[in-house]
């Protein structure tokens, strides 16, 4: 692995992060991230048994923790004191399992993330030892403030969750990804393989993404998609792509010493 994605001292050869949610059940779960070559995956742990439920189906079964870098979040909270509880919760249950996934909600609509509530708990889950990924808004600013409270990876939003929209805002990305010391991650909004590839050209880290996977006419074959294109963007991103150049024309092919068109057998 030359190329890794370094998080929090750890590096992985893959740069896609995929839920565990949605799925008609943890067999197909399976199947996507081995198809997506994904080794860390999200559980949201409000929603997801691992433990908590006794006798019920667990996702520890079919997603094995020694076999993939678990990434309990707090989706659901709209609070920060929810987003802390919820998470020493998953600590307890994953054996002190520190590497976790912030996310603070604002409303139920739009799941635009709460900034200030969001600050709050990543200034509370640093203090309390917790290495944390933040989800936010694509303010460069409070991405930037993340950053200094202590979190290992900011993670801004392409666009609303579950939208499949897109990347709406790439002169803000570019803006975090600039200022950022850390893995910047784009979670939420992407919809389709392309998407994906204009993250990653962008200079993003990495591509979070559960939605675009698990609501496919076919998650598995979905989840192969996103996994090229990650690859081909991160490509074309350390290859750097040719200058946009409006109104100048270049022809492909060098014009000086062209073959006449007038030269033939015998003539000059």
């Amino acid at each position: 692995m030359t190329d890794t994605l370094d998080i929090a001292g750890t590096a992985y050869a893959s740069r896609l992060l995929i839920g565990t949610g949605k799925y008609k059940d943890f067999a197909e779960t399976r199947l996507a991230i081995d198809a997506s070559g994904a080794q860390i995956v999200t559980v949201a742990i409000r929603r997801t048994n691992i433990g908590q439920e006794a006798g019920q189906p667990s996702l520890l079964d079919a997603v094995p923790p020694s076999q993939f870098t678990y990434l309990p979040n707090t989706a659901g909270c709209y609070s920060a004191d929810d987003a802390v509880r919820t998470l020493r919760l998953a600590r307890e249950l994953l054996d002190g399992h520190d590497l976790v996934k912030l996310e603070v909600l604002g409303d139920p609509t739009t799941l635009f993330p709460n900034v200030i509530e969001t600050i709050k708990a990543a200034e509370t889950l640093v203090k309390d030892g917790f290495k944390v990924m933040v989800y936010t808004s694509d303010d460069p600013i409070i991405a930037k403030r993340l950053e200094e409270i202590g979190c290992v990876a900011v993670m801004p939003l392409a666009s609303l969750i579950g939208s499949g929209m897109g990347i709406l805002n790439p002169w803000n990305l570019r803006l975090i990804i600039q200022a950022a010391k850390v893995p910047v991650i784009v979670d939420a909004g992407v919809g389709t393989a392309s998407d994906a590839a204009i993250a990653m050209e962008l200079g993003c880290d990495a591509v979070l993404m559960n939605t675009a996977i698990a609501a496919a006419r076919d998650p598995v074959q979905m989840a192969g998609a996103m996994k090229k294109a990650v690859e081909a963007g991160r490509e074309a991103w350390l290859a750097g792509r040719m200058p946009k150049k409006l109104y100048s024309a270049a022809p492909s092919s060098p014009t000086g010493g062209m073959i006449s068109a007038t030269a033939g057998p015998g003539k000059p």
